[in-house]
């Protein structure tokens, strides 16, 4: 009999959540960058072989903050949980446990589905390093499987799929066997962006970045796409760096979105319109925020 199941996939920022899911789904499910909670949105990437399917929810680096774009975050990680058939419980072994590890092992210990905890990173870490992770893992999460995994080197990964087929319930596939994802068009081409100009510039300013996309036209007749794209900043400042000198920075912006699109339309004609425009209190405005956390698919 075949099995189905969703797993969510839950850690601290920048633990290597979407890394994973990418390398176990052979696609690119989830945008990764190396500033911290990248991942705004619950995400799914569909894994299916013969013994059947796991949907994986990506989730955003779960932190303590009081601030209400970054509350709207921690809501999603802990909302994921709710209807969940299994949990991925991603640890960076190259970081010491503080008090947001506290905080995500606290929320998952009183869980009743199945809890794989995964040590990340096992590639570069010292074993010492790894040491510490499993022992404060055999502390705070008792009887639960432990695997050290390197989502980047894609070692250790088979085993994690031998653990969640084995805790997954029996049922039908809920998508396409090619299938690799649930999002739709315009989000995908609006995370596209979002990577490309986060991993352009630096500091604080990644996190001030929200992509819309104002129009996506796909004439199928003449077989052409027309994509106008913008990227809001919120400071002045910060549009003159994503803009970049002469307009340097948005080219590259520009180039790198247009590659990583155009593998989505790659037979159509492609025409992708980036703009930058600034305001100050987007990540205030409730609109705004729920178009940035919307759901992945409506």
């Amino acid at each position: 009999m075949t099995k189905c199941a969703t797993t969510a996939v839950i850690g601290r920022p920048s633990v290597g959540k979407s890394t994973l899911i990418n390398t176990i789904c052979e696609s690119k499910v989830s945008i990764t960058s190396p500033t911290p909670n990248t991942t705004r949105n619950a995400i799914r990437g569909i894994y299916t072989d013969s013994r059947g399917q796991i949907i994986f929810t990506d989730t955003p680096g779960y932190h303590i903050s009081e601030k209400k774009f970054n509350k709207h975050m921690i809501d999603i990680a802990r909302e994921s949980l709710e209807e969940c058939d299994s949990v991925l419980y991603i640890v960076d072994a190259t970081r010491a446990p503080g008090d947001e590890e506290n905080a995500v092992s606290s929320l998952l210990s009183t869980l009743k589905v199945p809890v794989i905890c995964c040590i990340n990173k096992a590639d570069i870490a010292r074993e010492e390093q790894k040491k510490m992770a499993r022992e404060y893992l055999e502390r705070t999460m008792p009887s639960r499987v432990i695997l050290e995994i390197s989502a980047t080197e894609d070692h250790g990964v088979d085993e994690v799929l031998i653990e969640l087929f084995k805790v997954a319930p029996e049922g039908p596939l809920l998508y396409g066997e090619d299938q690799r994802t649930d999002q739709d068009l315009e989000f995908r081409v609006s995370e596209i962006i979002r990577e490309k100009a986060m991993n352009s510039v630096h500091a604080e300013i990644p996190h001030s970045i929200f992509v819309e996309i104002s129009d996506l036209e796909y004439n199928r007749e003449e077989n052409k796409v027309w994509i106008r794209a913008f990227i809001t900043v919120e400071r002045e400042s910060q549009k003159g760096i994503v803009v970049g000198k002469g307009g340097a920075n948005i080219k590259k912006i520009r180039v790198q979105s247009f590659k990583e699109i155009k593998r989505i339309f790659p037979s159509s004609s492609l025409e992708l319109d980036l703009r930058v425009r600034v305001n100050s209190k987007w990540k205030s405005n409730d609109f705004i925020l729920h178009n940035v956390f919307r759901e992945t698919q409506e």
